[in-house]
C-alpha cells in the first residue's frame, strides 16, 4: 500500500456502512445538526492557539468539497491532465471564515452538500470507476466521492474530541 492509498484509507475506515451515498446524506444531516446548536461566539472557537475555530472547520469542509466535487465531475467525464492539490491551511487562511455569520456558513454547507448528492446520485455508476490525477496520485471518482464522507466524519470526530468539551 502506497503513503497515499493509506492516508485516504484512514477517511475510508472512518464511513459505517456500505451504502456511502446514504453516509453522505447523514454526515451532512449530523454537521448542519452539530453546529446549528453554537452560538455565534461558540463558533468563533479554537480548541488551542494556531488551531481553526468552529467557523474555519465548517467552511473547510465546504471548500474542500467543492473541490473534490470538480475532481469527481472531471474524473467521471474522462479528463487525462493531472488536477492540481490545494494547500488548505492556505484555503483557511484567506476564507475569512470568521468575519462572516454562523447560518451564512451553515447555508453555504448545506447548498455544497446537497450539489454532492445530486452530482453523486445522478451520474452513471460506470464513470464512476473512471480513473484520474489528483494531486500527483491516481484515483477513482467514486473514491473522491467516498472522501467526502469520510474526511467530513474526520471532522466531525475532531470537533466531538477536541472541541466540544471546552465549550
Amino acid at each position: 500500500m502506497t503513503d497515499f492509498q493509506k492516508y485516504i484509507q484512514r477517511y475510508l475506515d472512518l464511513i459505517p456502512s456500505e451504502n456511502w451515498l446514504e453516509e453522505l446524506k447523514k454526515s451532512g444531516e449530523k454537521t448542519v445538526s452539530l453546529f446549528s446548536f453554537l452560538t455565534e461566539e461558540q463558533s468563533k472557537f479554537a480548541y488551542a492557539e494556531g488551531k481553526w475555530t468552529l467557523k474555519e472547520v465548517l467552511l473547510h469542509l465546504s471548500d474542500t468539497e467543492r473541490i473534490f466535487q470538480y475532481r469527481i465531475l472531471a474524473i467521471a467525464r474522462g479528463e487525462k491532465s493531472e488536477l492540481p492539490g490545494f494547500d488548505e491551511e492556505l484555503y483557511a487562511q484567506n476564507s475569512f471564515a470568521n468575519e462572516r455569520n454562523l447560518d451564512s456558513l451553515l447555508e453555504e454547507y448545506q447548498l455544497v452538500r446537497k450539489s454532492s448528492q445530486i452530482l453523486l446520485e445522478t451520474m452513471n455508476s460506470s464513470v464512476l470507476n473512471n480513473i484520474g490525477t489528483a494531486n500527483g496520485n491516481q484515483i477513482s471518482a467514486q473514491t473522491i466521492g467516498k472522501l467526502i464522507v469520510g474526511h467530513n466524519i474526520h471532522h466531525l470526530n475532531v470537533v466531538d474530541e477536541r472541541y466540544l468539551p471546552k465549550l
